[in-house]
């Protein structure tokens, strides 16, 4: 079935749903006109009847149509749609700024600035698109951060009323009843019955939630115990692997089940820590993840990003079907089925960071790193080991003298042009930059090259189709495959792998990361830092 466009084919959508395929859950949205409700594709209800059904390719649209969620499949808490990134149209982009709260900051004036359209035409692109326009969609975001509050936190309705984003109680109330059927008291409720018979209550992504009494220097923020739904096979330990290969001290830490990190987002700083291992297939799982925020209107901004990062809404069947057919892969996704791209949290950071790594070892850029972390980075108070200051912000580095850095001139000349572009908004890659002008605005900068661009879109902007033909530790993978071919020839090679090129890449580099993976992850405890996993 091709999701692609405007109109949903009302019969494959029917099969789908019919056969409980839970590689839809996300990409169409089921309503029921008999009861009123709407549901994942996959709900374990009976399937009503063809005459009873209408499909629509968001949540918020099912809910403009009039349906409430269904109180047994959670239809508000499934992966995101695939397409969202393979596409990287206006709908997809607009559907990441609404995730991480641009509309609750900005309105939709802000959002529409972002994305270089009006608000009018905006409105019109996400209604054919998404059958919702954007302050829906964010409607719909925010009744789902609230009702992860109201499951999973004391706080006062009021209080959850502002965290989720809504501007008065009795808007955050009528929306829950709509879209819910309950009332919030109803939810809370619901939660307190639940751990009385020892179920624990839910996430709001589709997993149990419970909240913690951890505590950090300037208050006591909350610690929220979330589980994230995304397509199975996943390749978590390989994940893992390339995280731990690539962490900044100071920033981030991992151990042999886990990977850590600072935040930094709208209201403060905050930490998450996510548990990663391999999930078997196909279907849906759920990824756990800790989430220690200093302001808890931040859970849907710090929830999107731990998306991103985890690759969650990627469709590892389909990937896996389209290398696998391949000669040359067929091994490789045979021993990683499921693998992910990693993303990132701050796509500032990581174009910085991608930087400061050109042309030298793993090693070498995180001691560089870990030195611009120690001097320029704030300093912050977590309680977890190995995690003491967030990464520098564009303008602290912006602001340095380029003879001053621990790198060469030419890079260090490099760094700080690129802090300078992104403090002024010149370049921008929050999730909402088109691929094509951030790519081309990138290779205006000094010092910025093919190599730099093409990385920063795979990890920056998830761009799922980016091969890295240059690439040093590609081109000794594919010798030790039996392939030895120079840029030229691996370009060509890769061409049979589009669109999933992103995919591919990281399958050959993960040949050249697996005989370290055991003894890094090893290594790697958050107490124990380790300054040169990737040494000889």
């Amino acid at each position: 079935m091709t999701t692609s466009g405007p109109a949903l084919d009302p019969q494959a959508c029917y099969r789908a749903a019919a056969s409980r395929d839970r590689r839809f859950d996300g990409v169409f949205w089921v309503g029921v006109t008999s009861t009123g409700i709407y549901c994942r594709p996959s709900c374990p209800a009976r399937t009503p009847s063809p005459r009873n059904v209408t499909f629509h390719r968001s949540a918020a649209a099912a809910q403009t149509a009039g349906f409430r969620a269904c109180k047994r499949c959670l239809p508000d808490a499934v992966p995101g749609d695939p397409e969202w990134d393979l596409a990287a149209d206006v709908a997809g982009r607009a559907m990441r700024l609404i995730a991480d709260g641009v509309v609750d900051r900005e309105g939709v004036d802000g959002l529409a600035a972002r994305l270089g359209f009006t608000p009018r035409h905006l409105g019109r692109l996400l209604g054919d698109r998404l059958g919702a326009g954007p302050l829906a969609l964010a409607r719909a975001r925010r009744a789902q951060t609230a009702r992860t509050l109201l499951e999973t936190t004391d706080l006062s309705m009021a209080d959850v009323a502002f965290a989720a984003g809504f501007s008065s109680v009795r808007q955050f109330n009528d929306t829950v009843r709509a879209v819910y059927d309950a009332t919030p008291g109803d939810l809370r409720r619901r939660r307190a019955a639940a751990d009385r018979d020892g179920r624990g209550g839910r996430d709001g992504r589709g997993g149990r939630a419970d909240r913690g009494d951890d505590a950090v220097a300037g208050g006591t923020p909350d610690v929220l115990r979330v589980r994230v739904p995304v397509r199975t096979p996943y390749a978590g330990r390989a994940l893992l692997g390339f995280l731990a290969a690539h962490l900044v001290p100071g920033v981030e830490a991992a151990d042999t089940g886990s990977y850590s990190r600072t935040l930094r987002l709208p209201h403060g700083p905050a930490t998450l820590r996510v548990e990663l291992a391999d999930l078997p297939g196909p279907g849906t799982g759920q990824v756990a993840a800790v989430l220690r925020l200093g302001d808890l209107r931040d859970l849907g901004a710090a929830t999107a990003r731990l998306r991103r990062l985890l690759d969650a809404d990627a469709d590892p069947v389909a990937v896996d079907a389209a290398l696998g057919d391949d000669a040359l892969l067929a091994p490789l996704v045979a021993r990683h089925p499921g693998l992910r791209v990693p993303g990132q949290v701050d796509g500032a950071e990581t174009a910085l960071r991608t930087v400061v790594g050109q042309q030298v070892s793993l090693a070498g850029a995180r001691t560089v790193l870990g030195r611009l972390v120690a001097a320029h980075g704030e300093p912050v108070a977590t309680g977890v080991p190995g995690l003491t200051h967030l990464f520098p912000t564009p303008a602290a580095l912006a602001g340095l003298d380029a003879e001053d850095l621990p790198m060469p001139r030419a890079r260090g000349r490099a760094l700080v042009g690129l802090a300078g572009a992104l403090g002024r908004g010149d370049l921008d890659l929050d999730g909402g930059a088109d691929r094509g002008s951030t790519r081309s605005a990138l290779l205006a900068l000094t010092g910025i090259g093919p190599w730099t661009a093409d990385y920063v879109a795979i990890r920056a902007l998830g761009d799922p189709d980016v091969f890295l033909p240059g690439d040093l530790a590609v081109r000794h993978a594919l010798r030790d495959l039996g392939h030895p071919v120079d840029a030229r020839e691996a370009e060509r090679l890769a061409r049979r792998w589009s669109p999933w090129r992103s995919t591919a890449l990281m399958h050959l580099w993960h040949t050249v990361v697996d005989p370290l993976e055991e003894r890094r992850l090893a290594v790697l405890a958050p107490d124990r830092p380790e300054e040169d996993p990737c040494g000889p």
